[in-house]
């Protein structure tokens, strides 16, 4: 995790919750960073209760014992676009995007430590990546491919300049051609290894979607980000009664024979860190969500 400056929206956010919730560590490894000084907020250690300010910098040194687990490692990498600044790697479903407790190998970090060894001496940046996806869902990630990229499009990103598109197969029948979900999104008080649309200690979420196709039960949506949270379009569409298909943490029990969530990452713009041009990437439906489509095609 970068330096920082917090902006207004996440004004009162406790300390410890902001970087839980950035880093997707436990709150309890984080915890123990902040009473040992890893994680400053404007150069000064802090308490973990401390409520951020609007222009607070928070600096977080990851412990050289947490490093262990980012292995470089060679693997066969999808490339869809890569110049000497920026690639744009196609993710397939299962994969698992950073080292976590039960998968400390085989990650696309893994991958990418191997393949760009620069990012081997700056743990903190990840290898590159802008950004993630979920194990379980597909398709396009954006990566730097040294320090200056980095810090660029992590711009982009935290400014909203950088397009995603996703699509989607919901279940029911969206009533609505074209909609915008705005629903804040926090930890589940009732479960914390799920997100929800909550009041408190939240962040604003707004997931943009239009209808592509309407089945009998079924509707295929694409889905635009305006914001980036954990979960998002599966925890939205949840909430408006319509759970993406086969999600096992936020969808229903009766529903398509897809070893995971049919949300796929298919589309990415942005603005080339270096030469300011626009980038585009498309990546086609994983075989497994295009087969599901066309037995819908099929019976509806």
């Amino acid at each position: 995790m970068n330096p920082r400056i917090i902006d207004e929206e996440e004004q009162g956010t406790r300390v410890d919750r902001l970087v839980t919730d950035e880093l997707e560590e436990s709150r309890s490894v984080v915890q123990q960073w902040v009473k040992e000084g890893w994680i400053t907020v404007n150069g000064d250690r802090v308490k973990n209760n401390y409520k951020l300010q609007a222009g607070d910098r928070i600096d977080v040194t990851i412990p050289e014992d947490n490093h262990e687990e980012m292995t470089p490692e060679e693997m066969d990498l999808d490339v869809r676009y890569e110049d000497d600044d920026v690639v744009v790697i196609y993710k397939p479903r299962g994969m698992v995007v950073h080292p976590a407790p039960g998968h400390a190998r085989g990650t696309l970090m893994n991958g990418l430590l191997h393949r760009y060894p620069l990012w081997q001496h700056h743990p903190e940046a990840r290898a590159g990546l802008i950004h993630r996806l979920d194990k379980d869902t597909s398709g396009l990630l954006i990566a730097a491919k040294h320090p200056e990229a980095y810090e660029q499009l992590s711009a982009q990103m935290k400014e909203r300049k950088i397009e995603r598109k996703y699509k989607a197969i919901v279940h029911g029948e969206v009533p609505h051609e074209t909609g915008k979900i705005d629903m804040p999104i926090g930890r589940d008080p009732h479960d914390r290894q799920k997100m929800a649309a909550v009041r408190e200690n939240s962040k604003p979420a707004v997931t943009h979607f239009q209808v592509l196709q309407w089945w009998h039960k079924y509707t295929f949506v694409e889905c635009e980000l305006e914001t980036g949270r954990m979960h998002q379009i599966r925890v939205h569409f949840a909430e408006i009664g319509h759970p993406v298909a086969a999600d096992p943490k936020y969808g229903r029990r009766k529903t398509l024979s897809l070893p995971g969530q049919a949300l796929h990452a298919y589309r990415l713009r942005f603005e080339h860190p270096v030469s300011g041009e626009w980038v585009e990437v498309e990546a086609e439906l994983p075989e497994e969500m295009q087969a599901a489509i066309d037995e819908l095609n099929k019976t509806s």
